[in-house]
């Protein structure tokens, strides 16, 4: 029978932390690997798009035909972390799909669902499988579902533990694979919940003819080379951020700025602040920062811009300049060579260049550290952060 318990365990139950002075950051290195065992069991290692008179998809989800043909539109349900991985898959799901895709916070979903709509999809994200607003969310999906059955409407489960209460509610369940997750802030967990949400949106795009097999083939590409650049990241990234987390350390306020799908990475990022660090920290879409919160930045705002090469650079670039020019310490993240760019910022952290609309899965992992750094630096217990509880499957 699987039970569940939360985190507060004493450290002689849990498993051994393998020469890291933390889980979290344990875990945070874990990820390469994690990656790696996600798109092991999700993506066919010998697919080369070749066969291309029959829709053969390079993925290994058992999703019916008449799902991915018919879906008309999806909901995702979410709490927390998982609700930002919610926030990037309908970028995804959206851009790459053509899927109409709304995401809601589950406990705001049971207060006010969406009007039901026919060929609906919801998708319910949790770590745990156990997550209590996420299970009432989707059970309140459930009930709504319409009587006429040509009316049809499916659910599916993603969560890191497949024998959970989120299994037996719903009709497909895909596993993340990250194996046990100690940390309360989630770190691994997120990221394979955003690699098995790629390739469900890269599926569906595929299978709908919404993308077609030559201009998959790249971002395929760019997948698997994932695993490789996360190392190097964490290889190079280290001793800059921890440099970095002694500068800020005693910051009172935090803003992150994203644009586009890395919107969704900006509040993560102010979500792992706020948990380990307990900083005061807000992520916002950098545009929409511009028309109000503008006006909380003096010298005391830190400020990390998330600025990867791509189709908002230019926007993010101006918007940085504008927190620049309000004297608030600046912080870039990117991988765009330009030089004379990276001058305007005090300290910039670089990742690797991937596809612009994979980018989250390597610009999420500097703020990870740096909230762990951080935390660190102030001398917090980042594994088992104030006020929260974290469910463990046993």
């Amino acid at each position: 029978m699987v039970g569940h318990k939360p985190i507060q365990n004493t450290d002689a139950e849990l498993p051994d932390r393998q020469g890291f002075a933390h889980f979290m950051l344990k875990e945070i290195y874990e990820q390469p690997e994690v990656v790696r065992r996600c798109l092991a069991a999700y993506l066919k290692p010998d697919w080369d798009g070749q066969d291309a008179s029959v829709l053969s998809t390079p993925f290994n989800l058992a999703l019916p035909e008449q799902v991915s043909a018919n879906v008309a539109e999806i909901q995702i349900v979410a709490c927390g972390t998982s609700r930002h991985a919610g926030l990037v898959a309908q970028y995804w799901l959206e851009q790459l799909a053509g899927i109409p895709t709304r995401v809601r916070s589950a406990s705001e979903f049971v207060s006010g669902p969406f009007p039901l709509r026919a060929n609906t999809l919801t998708i319910a994200v949790t770590q745990s499988g156990e997550t209590a607003d996420t299970l009432a969310a989707i059970a309140v999906a459930k009930r709504r579902s319409p009587s006429d059955a040509s009316l049809q409407s499916w659910s599916l489960g993603i969560t890191n533990q497949p024998e959970s209460s989120l299994s037996k509610a719903v009709d497909y369940i895909f596993p993340t694979l990250a194996g046990v997750e100690i940390g309360v802030a989630a770190t691994k967990t997120f990221l394979s919940q955003l690699v098995v949400f790629c390739c469900l949106a890269l599926e569906f795009a595929l299978r709908r003819r919404a993308l077609s097999v030559q201009d998959a083939m790249p971002l395929i590409g760019a997948l698997r080379s994932l695993p490789d650049q996360i190392e190097t990241l964490l290889n190079q990234q280290h001793e800059p951020i921890q440099m970095l987390a002694k500068i800020i350390a005693d910051t009172k306020d935090c803003i992150v700025l994203g644009r586009g799908i890395n919107h969704a990475i900006a509040l993560e990022g102010a979500l792992k602040l706020k948990e380990t660090t307990y900083l005061h920290a807000e992520g916002y879409a950098s545009g929409e920062f511009m028309h109000g919160p503008i006006a909380l930045l003096d010298a005391t705002v830190s400020v990390i811009a998330i600025a990867p090469a791509g189709t908002v650079y230019a926007s993010m670039l101006a918007n940085a300049r504008k927190v620049k020019a309000n004297r608030a310490p600046l912080i870039g993240i990117t991988n765009a060579s330009t030089q004379a760019d990276h001058a305007m910022f005090d300290h910039l952290l670089t990742v690797p260049a991937t596809d612009e609309r994979l980018s989250p899965l390597l610009t999420v992992i500097p703020l990870q550290l740096l909230a762990y750094a951080i935390a660190v630096q102030r001398s917090f217990d980042v594994d088992r952060p104030r006020n929260i509880t974290k469910t463990l499957l046993t």
